[in-house]
């Protein structure tokens, strides 16, 4: 990673995670089981990908990023719901997230599905409570990451045809579809996000959406690569389970070598989204290689 890259996210991941820490319930608070699942997935790490590249596309309007962290946080809570119940038994039925166990079993399954839920309640309130942004644009950003998570083409979307797909043979139109709006929804409304609450103008915020969904989709293959190649202690979660289950992928689909040369166009096709935005948006393009190499 190079250095701009690192030194943004040793700066603002413990921002993020200081956040999150101040956002989220106390332990000591009833009721208080669920406030301990709740902080137990959020706080477990990750690499708070959703909330950097927010503040990222928020940083090349204004210097202080500072306003945007409680919209960063909420994207955070509302990934780590998504995991939460993606994690259970009648959904991936894993055991592992983030090298820990899964929030099911820790916690059960009926105070994991609350504690999901309750994310994704706690998300929309922080949102909703900012005060740094103006109403109508903090409005429009609601409904913006309210249609990310949804049924029509966001995360909840992705989910269903991921499940009905499993044994499936899909053709590459058929899995993109998926993974768009599986994990390249939320992604995207993160760039936008930071863009539109920095005021940015309209082409640049068609280029930060359109960068958004290269990398999403991008990110998702990466992700289907590393559960073919990589163990659970590299993970943080069982490894092939994709495999396991029939999933559809791309490494089922292209083979591993076809899927990197993928992600490599993918990450490309975003830089070059971007590209007029110049050196204002190095850090997007720094993240952009970052999550190219992982994949190797």
């Amino acid at each position: 990673m190079k250095t701009e890259v690192r030194s943004f996210f040793d700066t603002v991941r413990p921002a993020i995670d200081s956040a999150l820490d101040q956002l989220l319930p106390a332990e000591t608070i009833s009721p208080a089981d669920l406030h301990r699942a709740m902080r137990y997935s959020v706080l477990a790490g990750g690499k708070r990908l959703r909330p950097a590249l927010c503040v990222a596309a928020y940083s090349i309007y204004h210097e202080d990023y500072r306003p945007i962290l409680p919209v960063a946080s909420a994207l955070e809570m509302a990934h780590t719901y998504s995991l939460i119940h993606d994690d259970l038994p009648a959904m991936d039925d894993d055991d592992f997230r983030r090298g820990m166990p899964s929030c099911h079993k820790k916690f059960g399954e009926a105070m994991a599905i609350l504690a999901g839920d309750a994310l994704l309640t706690l998300a929309f309130e922080t949102v909703a409570a900012c005060t740094q942004f103006d109403a109508s644009r903090l409005n429009a950003a609601i409904v913006r990451l309210a249609g990310a998570l949804g049924t029509r083409e966001g995360m909840i979307a992705g989910q269903v045809c991921d499940l009905a797909a499993e044994g499936q043979a899909l053709s590459a139109i058929e899995l993109e579809s998926i993974h768009r709006a599986k994990t390249g929804a939320l992604l995207s409304t993160s760039v936008w996000l930071g863009g539109w609450l920095g005021g940015a103008a309209t082409a640049e915020l068609d280029a930060l959406l359109q960068f958004g969904r290269k990398i999403g989709l991008a990110f998702q293959v990466v992700d289907d690569v590393l559960d073919e190649t990589e163990s659970r202690e590299v993970l943080g979660k069982t490894a092939g389970k994709d495999r396991e289950r029939g999933k559809a992928t791309y490494p089922a689909l292209l083979g591993i070598d076809q899927s990197r040369r993928h992600v490599r166009d993918l990450t490309e096709q975003a830089r070059e989204c971007i590209r007029p935005l110049g050196q204002r948006a190095a850090l997007l393009v720094g993240i952009s290689e970052f999550l190219e190499t992982r994949a190797n």
